[in-house]
């Protein structure tokens, strides 16, 4: 990190969380009541969701959620993800920006951690250690270190108390948002939360991390267009997952690199996902940016992040090839009976929302469909994806209803489409999917 954030204790009590989130709710009530005085003096009679989302308790939550980090901030993340225009312009643009306001935790907390972990001569085994990180997220946080062996290490410490807060925070946060009416009633995101405290534990594990990695390394051992970390086993626990450091670009940070650069890397994270899912069935599920670098000289896809890896049945796999298959194809039949066997019709649903749907995995097929190079960066897709979606979920009733694995997967090509997007790539995706279904 270049601009140095404060520093902040990461709560790490379930009574201190919960009286984090309380004081929040609090201010947000009191902010609401005197702007509604305030307004009403003028002579406005404000909606209320005009009150909740003023800049101040648009601020207010963005900092408490960034403060509490652990589940509180990635439920944020979800919901920005997943909620799409459902949810008012302001907040989501306030939870998408929580990855980026974590702060890191204070050195003697640190050093309190990596006491726990490695016992009170841990310094011994390093020659330089950075007290300061080179990222803070919700979980945890990396810093760079190099053992006395020589090794150039990349270590993911995690915030004390996350792993016990999980299921407490999500159910924390979801009550704030629905008493605060910042999530609209007739949205059901209790499935969805539920969902998010499995993965988000599995996502605590650092060891199955380290499994994933090792996994994934093996997986695309023949495949030199990938570079991933190294496991240092004797470093790793629980809440400490060492790696070699990998260099690289951030790949969100490529906007002003040449048009066959960005292009390069949107066909790489394509390629991969198209093997994730039909040939590993195992994907990494999180969209989050900061999981891709890329290699310049070497022109390689690093991926460094693999906490939230999903496998993925043969099949739903299979499910999805004949979805994508029918959308390319234009054989809506084939795309109905795909998503039955993905698990979509599993309740009952009304013909009209049927079609909705239908038409919402067309839109999202669209860069498949399309013969030649897509242009993302003129491209309106997303919006038309929010459009349908929201026609689906507010008309119909039926946002809450997708299959986890759906869901998943779903959010991780969405963040694909934005990185494609933000990085105005020009791909043959139509092309590339073609290559890894046609045996």
């Amino acid at each position: 990190m270049n601009d140095k954030k404060q520093y902040a204790k990461v709560p790490s009590s379930r009574l201190s969380r919960l009286a984090k989130l309380g004081s929040l709710a609090t201010k947000v009530a009191s902010s609401i009541v005197a702007e509604g005085a305030k307004q009403l003096a003028a002579g406005h009679r404000p909606k209320m969701s005009e009150l909740i989302l003023t800049p101040t308790n648009v601020k207010r939550v963005a900092d408490q959620l960034a403060d509490l980090r652990g589940a509180a901030m990635k439920v944020g993340q979800l919901l920005s993800m997943d909620g799409g225009d459902l949810l008012p312009p302001q907040l989501t643009e306030l939870l998408s920006r929580l990855q980026a306001n974590a702060k890191p935790m204070p050195i003697s907390q640190l050093n309190h951690s990596l006491e726990q972990q490695w016992g009170c001569d841990w310094q011994q085994q390093f020659s330089q250690f950075s007290f300061y990180p080179i990222a803070a997220a919700s979980i945890g946080q990396v810093h760079k270190a190099t053992t006395q062996d020589g090794r150039l290490l990349a270590l993911k410490i995690q915030y004390p108390g996350i792993n016990k807060s999980i299921d407490s925070d999500v159910n924390n946060v979801a009550m704030l948002l629905n008493i605060s009416g910042l999530v609209p009633k007739q949205i059901d995101i209790s499935e969805l939360l539920n969902e998010e405290k499995k993965q988000l534990h599995a996502e605590a594990d650092y060891l199955l991390e380290a499994q994933y990695v090792k996994q994934y390394r093996q997986l695309l051992a023949s495949d030199t267009r990938y570079v991933l970390p190294n496991i240092a086993d004797d470093l790793t626990t629980e809440h400490i997952l060492a790696m070699t450091f990998v260099g690289g670009i951030d790949v969100d940070k490529l906007v002003d690199q040449p048009q066959t650069v960005r292009d390069h890397v949107i066909e790489l994270a394509f390629s991969l996902m198209f093997r994730e899912v039909f040939e590993f069935r195992l994907v990494q599920t999180d969209p989050n940016f900061a999981n891709y670098r890329y290699d310049i000289e070497t022109q390689q896809l690093v991926l460094l992040d693999f906490g939230a890896t999903r496998v993925y049945s043969e099949v739903i796999a299979e499910g999805y090839r004949q979805l994508m298959t029918g959308a390319v194809i234009d054989d809506q039949p084939q795309m109905l009976a795909a998503l039955k066997q993905i698990g979509f019709f599993s309740q009952p649903i009304e013909p009209q929302a049927q079609q909705a749907l239908l038409a919402l995995c067309l839109q999202a097929c669209e860069p498949l469909r399309y013969q030649g190079k897509y242009d993302f960066g003129q491209s309106n897709m997303m919006r038309r994806i929010r459009d349908v979606g929201s026609q689906l979920s507010m008309k119909q009733g039926y946002w809450h209803t997708p299959p986890a694995d759906a869901v998943f997967l779903h959010r991780k090509l969405g963040g694909l489409y934005l990185l494609a997007a933000k990085l105005k790539a020009r791909v043959d995706i139509h092309k590339i999917f073609l290559s890894h279904i046609i045996e």
